[in-house]
């Protein structure tokens, strides 16, 4: 059975720019069959080779902080024609390695164990793999008591490593695959004024989590208050592109 790589655009955050981008560091990376699939509400500008399917529908209240909770559609009891396993990457991440330890790793799910709460079970959703189908509940539970979830956790990824752990499945990938820009790769200030970001020894894919995004780290960035600065970055521009 092939394996699917799935990724989601909703809104306007993100141009069909980051999509295509995704799929050509997949294609590089990733020599075995797959489907490569985009869950969005606005396809224009994708690539012919991306298959599109619409944005899973899900009604959530006016107004609320973006949070990724329509993430969690991806786990309903039927997702689109999809069959088997599937690694689902956001779209504001650089891969730099062979994807094919993500899916022959054994496990039933994995996910990103996150910097911030390395104490703590909560996982960081940019990466993890899950059988399509396989835990509904998982939605189904969020959209029957949304509201007491989003009181409980602060965001998707938060409420899904809590849901998984509860069914004794939660596992994480190796700390050294996935690391984050941030966090790994920037250097202190004012040092990172004068030093390009270092390329993390070992990892296979670099998140890319709040500011800046992968193409500010090509061309140069400045935080807001000056203490966050970004050297355009030789190793992210070589392999972020389509």
């Amino acid at each position: 059975m092939t394996d699917n790589i799935i990724c989601m655009k909703w809104g306007v955050k993100y141009g069909a720019n980051y999509v295509n981008t995704l799929a050509g560091m997949v294609r590089r990376h990733l020599k075995r069959p797959y489907r490569f699939v985009c869950f969005t509400d606005d396809g224009n500008g994708l690539h012919s080779g991306i298959d599109v399917r619409p944005l899973p529908e899900m009604e959530l209240p006016q107004h609320l902080p973006e949070r990724g909770w329509r993430k969690l559609t991806v786990f309903g009891a039927k997702l689109a024609d999809l069959e088997g396993r599937a690694l689902f990457l956001d779209l504001d991440l650089v891969i730099l390695d062979d994807l094919a330890p993500f899916f022959d790793l054994p496990g039933e799910f994995r996910i990103i164990h996150d910097w911030d709460f390395q104490g703590k079970i909560i996982g960081n959703s940019s990466v993890f793999r899950f059988e399509i189908g396989k835990y509904p509940d998982v939605l189904d539970n969020f959209l029957k008591h949304g509201e007491k979830f989003r009181a409980e956790h602060r965001n998707e990824q938060a409420y899904l490593s809590h849901a998984i752990h509860e069914k004794g499945l939660l596992e994480y990938w190796p700390d050294e695959w996935c690391c984050s820009f941030k966090r790994h790769c920037l250097k202190p200030f004012p040092l990172c004024y004068f030093l390009e970001p270092v390329r993390p020894k070992g990892a296979k894919i670099v998140i890319f989590h709040g500011n800046p995004n992968p193409d500010a780290a090509v061309n140069g960035y400045v935080g807001k208050y000056g203490f966050r600065a970004v050297r355009p970055t030789k190793w992210v521009a070589d392999n972020w592109r389509e």
